[in-house]
């Protein structure tokens, strides 16, 4: 499976998240493969009545109903179709692990899926504590890198997370870099059930095309 984090960029924002959207879904018909796009709480609604595929939400946050301005409420994005979630992305990082849990929480009530992210091997041990649906390995030096994946630079660190994930029952996702083919055949070796990824897809000149390329990885 590959999650497409749509980010904030204008790419994948509004009319631009739709188009993208449906253009994943397109592909991911024709190549029966699952591909998740993860967009912006604002344009859920949209994408999930344009595209036939499972639309998550970046985030959701540990409020329920209540006075809490700003806040993104679990029951909202999945009232607009939302099936899952991710939390503790580095861009929207939860430094106090109670309040991580207490997010993870709200989502299960709701009936969301969650993806988790942890930046290091002892954070990943954590995590699992709280049963993700998928924990994602997504180490901060290699987040947005065109050249340079963590596939690449640490494939030894993603057998042991594997390793780590096996033993909890927990599908292990792999981020940071993934921007090839190869990328993806080696975080599968390495134990991994899919990657996560954003750049690559919603920045480039020709998404589709390189959407393929990355689903031909699993091949």
């Amino acid at each position: 499976m590959i999650f497409v984090n749509f980010k904030t960029y204008q790419e994948g924002t509004g009319v631009d998240a739709v188009k993208l959207a449906t253009l994943m879904g397109n592909i991911a018909a024709q190549t029966s493969h699952k591909v998740i796009p993860v967009v912006q709480a604002s344009d859920i609604k949209e994408v999930v009545e344009m595209c036939k595929l499972e639309v998550w939400t970046q985030k959701v946050d540990p409020v329920s109903y209540g006075a809490y301005t700003g806040g993104i409420l679990a029951e909202a994005v999945v009232e607009d179709g939302a099936t899952g979630t991710f939390l503790n992305h580095s861009e929207a990082k939860i430094s106090d692990f109670e309040i991580l849990e207490k997010a993870h929480k709200r989502a299960l009530a709701v009936g969301l899926k969650t993806l988790i992210f942890a930046q290091n091997l002892n954070e990943l041990e954590r995590i699992l504590l709280l049963k993700p649906t998928y924990i994602a390995y997504e180490p901060l030096e290699f987040i947005g890198s065109k050249t340079t994946s963590v596939s690449q630079a640490q494939p030894e660190i993603i057998i042991k997370a594997a390793e780590i994930t096996n033993k909890a029952g927990t599908p292990l996702i792999v981020g940071a870099g993934i921007h090839s083919a190869d990328d993806i055949r080696i975080s599968l070796r390495a134990g991994a059930v899919g990657v996560a990824v954003a750049t690559d897809i919603v920045r480039a000149e020709n998404p589709g095309r390189e959407l393929l390329d990355l689903i031909s990885g699993f091949e």
